[in-house]
C-alpha cells in the first residue's frame, strides 16, 4: 500500500515505530490548513512560519511520549497544539491582540492557490477578499477565531468547541453574532462582496 493512501493513524503508528517518512507525508498532508490558521491569527509571515515549526516539533514531541490519543482527529489536535502556541507568544508578547496587518508584505488571500483562471477573476477575487479580511479583522477576537476556525481552518463546530474550550451553543452562537456583525459593517461600508 502505497504511504500517500494511508490513514493519519497509520503513519503516526508507522512514525512511532521509527519511519520518519511518515511524518513527512502527515506534514505534506495538513501543512496548509495549519500554516493558513497560524498565519491568519498572528499576520505575520516570520512569526507564522517560527509557531508553524515549532508546532511540528512539538507534534513529534508529543507523539513520541505518547500524548496523542487516536480519534481519527489529527489535524484539530494540530491545529490546538499551534492555537496554544500563539496564545504562549501574545502572553510573553503581554498583548493578546493580533499584529496589525502592516507587520508582513504579502497578503495569504493574494496567493496564487487561492486565484481563479482569468486575470479580471483574480482581481475580483483578490478585492472581495482583502474586504472580507478587514471585515473579520474589525470583529471581536472571539468571534474573529470562531471565523477564521471554521471558514479558513475547515473545523466543525465540535471541533471549534473543543479546541476554544466552549460549549457548541457558544461556538454556534459566537459564529451567529459574527455573521450579524459582519452583515452590518458590509452595510456600513457600502461593500459589494460579489465575485460576479
Amino acid at each position: 500500500m502505497k504511504k500517500s493512501k494511508l490513514t493519519d493513524h497509520e503513519l503516526v503508528q508507522q512514525f512511532i515505530d521509527g519511519k520518519q517518512s511518515s511524518f513527512e507525508i502527515l506534514i505534506a498532508r495538513h501543512k496548509d490548513k495549519v500554516y493558513t490558521y497560524i498565519l491568519l491569527m498572528v499576520k505575520n509571515e516570520h512569526l507564522a512560519q517560527d509557531i508553524f515549526q515549532e508546532t511540528f516539533i512539538k507534534v513529534v514531541k508529543s507523539l513520541h511520549a505518547g500524548k496523542y490519543q487516536e480519534n481519527g482527529k489529527l489535524i484539530s489536535w494540530i491545529i490546538r497544539i499551534a492555537h496554544n502556541l500563539i496564545i504562549d507568544h501574545f502572553r510573553k508578547e503581554k498583548q493578546m491582540k493580533i499584529c496589525s496587518n502592516d507587520d508582513y508584505e504579502s497578503d495569504i488571500f493574494n496567493s496564487p492557490r487561492f486565484s481563479d483562471n482569468t486575470v479580471e477573476d483574480d482581481i475580483i477575487y483578490d478585492q472581495v477578499m482583502s474586504d472580507v479580511r478587514e471585515l473579520v479583522d474589525l470583529l471581536p477576537d472571539e468571534q474573529k477565531e470562531v471565523i477564521v476556525l471554521r471558514h479558513f481552518s475547515g473545523l466543525s463546530f465540535k471541533e471549534i468547541a473543543d479546541q476554544t474550550n466552549v460549549s457548541i451553543n457558544t461556538a454556534l452562537g459566537r459564529m451567529r453574532y459574527a455573521l450579524i456583525n459582519l452583515r452590518k459593517l458590509v452595510e456600513e461600508k457600502n461593500l459589494i462582496l460579489s465575485f460576479g
